[in-house]
C-alpha cells in the first residue's frame, strides 16, 4: 500500500463511527458495533501500510503494555509484543510467581501498582470457565477506579489476548485474512465457513477460539457452520450470540454432528480441538476445591472421550469435498499434525504442509489488529491521528 493508498484509508476510517471506542477496553468482539469492528480493520490495515512504505507508526514517545499471560503462548506473545514496539509503547511482563500476587496482593492493588506509567494491559486467562473474562473485568474496574481518583493520570486501555469466552485479537486477525483472501469484507458474503472440532490427543483446550469465530463472523452474512460430535458443546449463549447475528447479516449459523456436512462445499475450514463445556466447568469447579484426584480422574475420561472421535481429521479425502475442492484451511496454530507433532492429530501431514503459507499469512495480521485495538482506544480521533502521523513523514528505517 503506498502513501496515496493509506491517505485513502484515513478517509474510509473518518466516515465509520468508532468514537465511542475511546478509552474503552476491548473485551469481546459482541460488545462492539458494526462499525467500531470495521474501524479496527481500518486501523490495521493503515498501520500494515505504514510499515510496508518504511513510515513511522509510533503514536507514543514513551509507556509500558503490561503484559499478564496465564496460560502458555508464542504467537499472542510475540503479536502482543509486536504491536506495543509498533505503536512505541516498551513490553512489560507481569510474572506473577515473582510478584506479590503469589502472597495473596488483591486484583485492586495490582491492578494500580502495575498501571502508573501503564497505556495498556494485555491479559490472557483462559484456562478456568467463569474466571478469565470475570478477572479482565475486575482489574478493568480497578483501573478505572484509579483514574477516576486521580491515582493514574492515563486510565489503561484492557485488551483481552484469550480469556474463558472470546479470543478477540485470534477472530479479528483470521476475519482479515479473509478480507484480503477474498478481496474485501463484502465478499464474505454467502461464503461458508466450517468450525470443526477435531481430534486431539490432549483435553483441556479453551473453547474461545472456537466462540470467537462463530460470535464474529456470523457478522458478515456467512453461512457458518459448527460441527462437533455429541457432547462437545460450546457456551449456549455464545451459540446464541451467533444465531442473533446471522439473522441480522442475511447469512445462516448452523449446527451438525458431522464433519463430512460441515466440509461439504465450504469455502474455508477451521478444524480445531475443543474441550467440552460441561468438562470445563467441571474441571474449574474442581481446581477450586483443591480436588487433584478429581482433576486426574477427568482427565482420564476426557482423553478416553477424545480417543472415540479420532476419525474426526481434516484429510486430503474431506478437503476433496470442499467447494471446488480447494477450501481455504485455517488454524489458529499450533495444530495437531498426524505423524508430525503427534501419532494422530486434527490435520493431515499433506493438507497442513499445502496450506503453510496462508497459515503464516492468517497469524501475520494479529499484530496489526492489536495495535488497532489500542489505538482506537487511546486516541479520540483515530483517522485524525493517522493523518497527522502520516504528514510527519519520518522513516520507520533512517
Amino acid at each position: 500500500m503506498d502513501r496515496i493508498g493509506i491517505e485513502e484509508r484515513i478517509k474510509d476510517l473518518s466516515c465509520l463511527r468508532a468514537e465511542n471506542m475511546y478509552l474503552k477496553d476491548f473485551l469481546l468482539t459482541w460488545d462492539k458495533t458494526d462499525d467500531e469492528i470495521a474501524a479496527v480493520f481500518e486501523v490495521a490495515e493503515i498501520l500494515r501500510g505504514m510499515r510496508e512504505s518504511n513510515i513511522s507508526s509510533k503514536a507514543f514517545d514513551s509507556g509500558l503494555g503490561i503484559s499478564l499471560f496465564r496460560d502458555n503462548s508464542t504467537r499472542t506473545r510475540f503479536s502482543y509484543a509486536s504491536a506495543l514496539n509498533l505503536l512505541g509503547l516498551k513490553d512489560q511482563d507481569l510474572d506473577e510467581g515473582k510478584s506479590q500476587i503469589a502472597h495473596g496482593e488483591t486484583v485492586r492493588e495490582t491492578a494500580n501498582m502495575i498501571s502508573f506509567m501503564a497505556d495498556v494491559i494485555g491479559i490472557r486467562d483462559d484456562m478456568y470457565i467463569g474466571k478469565g473474562h470475570t478477572y479482565m473485568k475486575n482489574v478493568a474496574k480497578a483501573v478505572e477506579e484509579g483514574y477516576r481518583d486521580g491515582v493514574l493520570e492515563q486510565r489503561p486501555t484492557l485488551v483481552n489476548l484469550q480469556c474463558d469466552i472470546d479470543h478477540p485479537t485470534q477472530s479479528m486477525a483470521d476475519t482479515l485474512h479473509l478480507i484480503n483472501h477474498f478481496g474485501g469484507v463484502e465478499n464474505l458474503k454467502g461464503k461458508k465457513i466450517a468450525m470443526t472440532w477435531a481430534y486431539s490427543p490432549s483435553y483441556g483446550k479453551p473453547l474461545s477460539v472456537p466462540q470467537g469465530i462463530i460470535g464474529l463472523l456470523t457478522r458478515f452474512g456467512m453461512n457458518v457452520s459448527l460441527a462437533h460430535p455429541e457432547g462437545y458443546e460450546v457456551m449456549p449463549e455464545v451459540e446464541a450470540i451467533a444465531a442473533k447475528n446471522s439473522a441480522n447479516s442475511g447469512g445462516s449459523f448452523v449446527k451438525t454432528n458431522s464433519m463430512a456436512d460441515a466440509f461439504k462445499d465450504a469455502d474455508i475450514v477451521y478444524p480445531k480441538s475443543w474441550a467440552p463445556f460441561s468438562a470445563m466447568e467441571k474441571r474449574t469447579d474442581l481446581y477450586g476445591a483443591g480436588d487433584f484426584d478429581g482433576i486426574k480422574t477427568l482427565e482420564k475420561e476426557l482423553l478416553a472421550q477424545n480417543a472415540k472421535h479420532t476419525d474426526w481429521e481434516c484429510t486430503e479425502e474431506l478437503m476433496k469435498t470442499t467447494k471446488n475442492a480447494e477450501a481455504l484451511y485455517m488454524h489458529c496454530l499450533p495444530a495437531d499434525i498426524t505423524d508430525v507433532s503427534c501419532k494422530q492429530g486434527e490435520v493431515a501431514a499433506s493438507v497442513f504442509d499445502r496450506y503453510r503459507v496462508p497459515l503464516y499469512k492468517e497469524a501475520s495480521f494479529k499484530p496489526y489488529i492489536i495495535a488497532a485495538m489500542i489505538f482506537t482506544s487511546k486516541f479520540k480521533n483515530p483517522s485524525e491521528k493517522l493523518m497527522e502521523m502520516l504528514k510527519r513523514d519520518r522513516n520507520r528505517i533512517l
